[in-house]
């Protein structure tokens, strides 16, 4: 699994874990933007990606973004060059670490007068939280056929 570390000169989530991805052009479908976006933050050609999906879309609170997200699946991971305008590191994690003992817990937190949960994902060097825990959380429900 390809995940990002956001550049620390970003506007928004500076420094975050996250999956590339960006905003669509005018015109542009969901699909093509996370190609080309995959391509401009990390060098991943879009030819060898498989569209396996999508999961339920997911609303940001600090950009009000609504991320539509695609699970994608490429035969091995090829070498890959992160922009450094828009990316720190390129992080390759596996799936199935994620649900070792210890790797994930959700937090109750009060949100616009609910407890809204959010989840946590404890990897080498990093927290990863927020809207891309959502997604990591979601991703493992129906790989794990528990959605």
């Amino acid at each position: 699994m390809i995940l990002t570390r956001r550049s620390g000169d970003l506007r928004l989530h500076a420094g975050e874990v996250s999956f590339p991805g960006g905003r669509m052009e005018p015109g542009e479908s969901p699909v093509a933007a996370a190609l080309r976006e995959s391509r401009e933050e990390i060098g991943l050609d879009p030819e060898g990606v498989e569209i396996m999906g999508s999961l339920d879309p997911v609303s940001t609170r600090t950009s009000a973004s609504l991320i539509l997200p695609l699970v994608g699946r490429i035969p091995a991971l090829p070498p890959l060059e992160p922009n450094p305008d828009e990316v720190a590191a390129i992080l390759d994690l596996s799936l199935l670490a994620l649900t070792e003992d210890g790797v994930h817990h959700s937090e109750l937190w009060p949100w616009e007068g609910h407890l809204r949960t959010i989840h946590f994902f404890e990897v080498p060097g990093d927290t990863i939280w927020g809207a891309t825990a959502r997604l990591l959380h979601q991703l493992l429900l129906v790989g794990l056929g528990l959605n």
